[in-house]
């Protein structure tokens, strides 16, 4: 299985080192603004700062600058590792992975202190997986490390009772002198690459004395799915990374971090790094060519507003594993929600089940013009959709069959919609964005405009909201329609797969979607070792997701970053949920 995945793995680093050359830059002669501080500015805000909770890049990026994993990727590749915590990393070749690929032994480091002072130990980062394995949030990241360490993917039953047992976690993440052991239930082939993000150790007495899991069966128990503001790591944090946490202003939309001085490898050059949120996109453009910003965020749209800069650089042309998608809840919580209109198909609103049928996820798919989209939204920098799995990446096939934009097929879907009484009564419903992403405005109102001329009975409403708060709506089943792109977290098509179409998976889970046949071949997939057979699987979970569009990928977008000249350092990494700042400097 591991061979599989790494002829792949393969081409996709070549076509990194050659994107990756020639990023070094060249100054300017400016002088350089506030020299030893990174000054970062986006738009949105941040969910929480737990490694076990957070599954969103702005949330992300913070803490892989705070905490590390175990082992981490090697520079812009990612197909090589580098050791962190753990001080080799693991490998058949050098005795640390079982002959029958199920036991992966990491020694970990000694001398490593936490941002507080205290040391860190094998005990420390155990519990850290152990806990990682525990919390399981509904939609949360746990299914990461849950599946190939306990063959789960989720740790509740359908009840919502919890299933997961303290003997497993004992069982399955040891301590055995200096070093961690995990077991795994079968071989597991991007097992690593899923450590070198998601193994973050963090300090379990720190944990214990601050209110969360102190690592026993007793109180398991209580920790499981807990809400955000309960984890003692939800706006605090202890980790033994680059960098440590100094101040979260939710009010002010801010987050700052300094440099840890006694990080046991060589500092920081920067001493801090500034995260502001600033959702007009025109003060974001002023303060990068003030020199107020070091780097910004936007959209195609304003690219040319910076273009020309002798002091702005503009990288193009960047390889991400990214999909993009709009998504239909299938059982909306229209309790209270002003989204649904009505909440009746009476033609000022929507039921709750509205989306379960598919010629009305359809209709939309059809009605959405894909090529305007292409070209408001990212200048036509990138290529229309084929599917889930993004370009470049095992199972994708640029010759499939794919949505496009008809509005004959998407009136023939919406007539047969509800036996007829979708066309017959019309509708009204919101799609949603988050405040500050353009590009999903746009689509949304795209979307709306599509719809709304097929009949006039049609209304679509477009509406932004805070990212925390879309987040939390998103997971409570309450947006009719909303849109949300997807980071890789490892380099495998599984990740998209299960994520967007396994009942079990972050996307559905909130959408209140399952179809059994999909979960077998999800299923199914990520255990063939034969890569043409796996490539074959993931062309019907393809095929599965045009049929039944539970989502619709309407692009795939063309990644580009906007710099000062004087920033040095960076590089990019296509699974990275952003800037690594560690080797960021300013000169």
């Amino acid at each position: 299985m591991r061979l599989v995945r790494r002829q792949g793995l393969i081409l996709l680093a070549l076509t990194l080192s050659l994107s990756l050359a020639g990023l070094t830059g060249t100054a300017t002669g400016q002088a350089v603004k506030n020299p030893d501080t990174f000054i970062q500015v986006s738009f949105g805000d941040w969910d929480t700062f737990d490694y076990a909770w957070a599954y969103d890049t702005s949330s992300h990026t913070i803490i892989f600058n705070v905490y590390e994993p175990l082992i981490f990727y090697d520079g812009g590749r990612t197909d090589r590792f580098v050791p962190r915590i753990a001080t080799t990393v693991p490998s058949v070749q050098n005795g640390l992975v079982s002959a029958d690929g199920k036991t992966y032994t990491f020694p970990i480091r000694e001398g490593v202190k936490f941002h507080d002072g205290t040391p860190m130990t094998a005990e420390d980062a155990a519990y850290s997986l152990r806990r990682f394995l525990l919390i399981d949030r509904d939609g949360g990241p746990t299914s990461l490390l849950l599946e190939p360490i306990l063959g789960m993917t989720k740790t509740r039953d359908d009840k919502g009772n919890l299933v997961l047992k303290f003997s497993d976690l004992e069982r399955a993440v040891q301590v055995k002198g200096n070093s961690v052991v995990v077991t795994l239930k079968e071989p597991f082939g991007p097992f690593l690459s899923i450590m070198a993000l998601w193994s973050s150790v963090v300090s379990k007495k720190w944990a214990a004395a601050n209110g969360d899991w102190d690592g026993t069966a007793a109180t398991m128990a209580r920790y499981n799915n807990l809400k955000k503001e309960s984890s003692a790591f939800f706006e605090k944090a202890n980790g033994t990374g680059p960098f440590k946490l100094e101040r979260w202003d939710r009010a002010g939309k801010q987050v700052i971090l300094v440099r840890n001085d006694g990080y046991w490898r060589t500092p920081a050059r920067l001493s801090r790094v500034v995260f502001r949120s600033i959702d007009e996109t025109a003060t974001r453009i002023l303060m990068l060519k003030a020199g107020d910003a070091d780097s910004i965020a936007i959209t195609r749209r304003e690219q040319p507003q910076v273009e020309g800069d002798p002091n702005i650089r503009i990288i193009d042309n960047l390889p991400w594993l990214r999909t993009d998608a709009f998504f239909f809840t299938v059982d909306i919580d229209t309790r209270g929600n002003p989204d649904v209109g009505s909440g009746r198909l009476d033609g000022a609103g929507i039921p709750a089940n509205f989306f379960s049928d598919i010629r009305v996820r359809r209709g939309f798919a059809y009605a959405f013009d894909y090529a305007t989209f292409l070209q408001d939204a990212f200048r036509n920098q990138g290529t229309l959709p084929k599917g889930v799995i993004p370009p470049g990446m095992l199972g994708f096939d640029a010759k499939r069959e794919y949505f496009s934009f008809s509005r004959e097929k998407a009136i023939a879907e919406f007539r047969e919609a509800w036996g007829g009484q979708v066309w017959e009564r019309g509708f009204r419903a919101t799609v949603l964005y988050n405040t500050g992403n353009v590009v999903r405005e746009v689509g949304a109102r795209i979307l709306k405009d599509g719809v709304e001329a097929l009949n006039p009975k049609f209304r679509l409403d477009v509406r932004g909201i805070t990212w925390a708060s879309y987040l939390a709506a998103m997971n409570d089943g309450k947006l009719p329609v909303f849109w949300v792109g997807w980071v890789a977290d490892y380099p495998d098509p599984h990740n998209f797969a299960f994520h967007f179409l396994h009942s079990d998976g972050t996307f559905p889970q909130a959408q209140r979607f399952k179809n059994e046949e999909l979960d077998r071949l999800i299923m199914q997939a990520i255990k063939e070792t034969n890569r043409d057979k796996r490539q074959a699987l993931y062309y019907q979970i393809n095929q599965k997701f045009f049929e039944l569009a539970p989502s619709v990928s309407p692009v795939n977008q063309v990644v580009f970053r906007v710099q000062r000249s004087w920033v040095r350092g960076w590089y990019n990494n296509p699974v990275f949920p952003g800037t690594y700042y560690y080797t960021i400097f300013k000169g």
